[in-house]
């Protein structure tokens, strides 16, 4: 498209309750916002390893209106000079997105909206796990969530959300590089109720079936 007819486009464009609570969800996760023009508009990038390729096809299925170049290969280098191949696409810029990057960032920072409790909703929360999240082991069914780019005060905000929001048993755990989210496998069948409608097929090694209780002998 050329430039004037992108911008005309573009005035079309409006976020539905399913992207916008998409939204709330992979900013928790790997997801940013990036601006070019001090903040009047922001653009949604999503970038994800190659083999969850099936996940990034979804995203981009998700928002599609809002893309106008197909999910592509990037290649980053790592200090130890390793290459990976990552897959990533980005939303055109736009003023939608202005709201979330006000509540999400601060001093170019990620951080937890004082708020999230209002926005999380159990179809944000599935697209938070599928982002970044993980099961401990299959014997625990402890669900880890990574929040290491999050200040302890935004971890342990989120702790209290997933707490309140959906009575499940969450602990902060300090890790050398942050701190990360753990879900108790005892909140695990509340937890998999409240994600499995949402889970795409390929993601669904991340929920096994609950664990077993043993039943006590007579």
């Amino acid at each position: 498209m050329r430039s004037r007819a992108i911008e005309d486009y573009k005035t079309t464009l409006v976020l539905s309750s399913v992207q916008r609570e998409a939204v709330v969800g992979l900013l928790l996760g790997d997801a940013c916002l990036e601006t070019q023009n001090c903040g009047r508009t922001y653009r949604l990038k999503i970038e994800q390893c190659a083999r969850q390729q099936a996940y990034v096809q979804h995203l981009y299925s998700l928002f599609r209106e809002w893309v106008l170049t197909p999910p592509g290969v990037r290649s980053k280098r790592a200090s130890n000079g390793s290459v990976t191949a990552n897959l990533a696409f980005q939303t055109v810029s736009h003023s939608a997105f202005r709201f979330y990057a006000q509540q999400f960032y601060a001093d170019e920072r990620k951080r937890v909206p004082e708020l999230i409790d209002h926005w999380l909703t159990p179809r944000g929360l599935s697209y938070w796990f599928m982002d970044d999240g993980s099961l401990k082991s299959s014997q625990s069914k402890g669900v880890i969530l990574n929040t290491h780019c999050f200040e302890q005060r935004d971890v342990e905000r989120l702790a209290q959300c997933l707490v309140d929001q959906f009575g499940l048993q969450v602990t902060p755990r300090r890790q050398p590089d942050g701190v990360q989210l753990y879900v108790s496998g005892h909140s695990y069948a509340s937890f998999s109720a409240l994600v499995d409608p949402y889970v795409i097929q390929e993601m669904r090694y991340k929920l096994p079936l609950a664990r077993r209780t043993r039943v006590p002998k007579e």
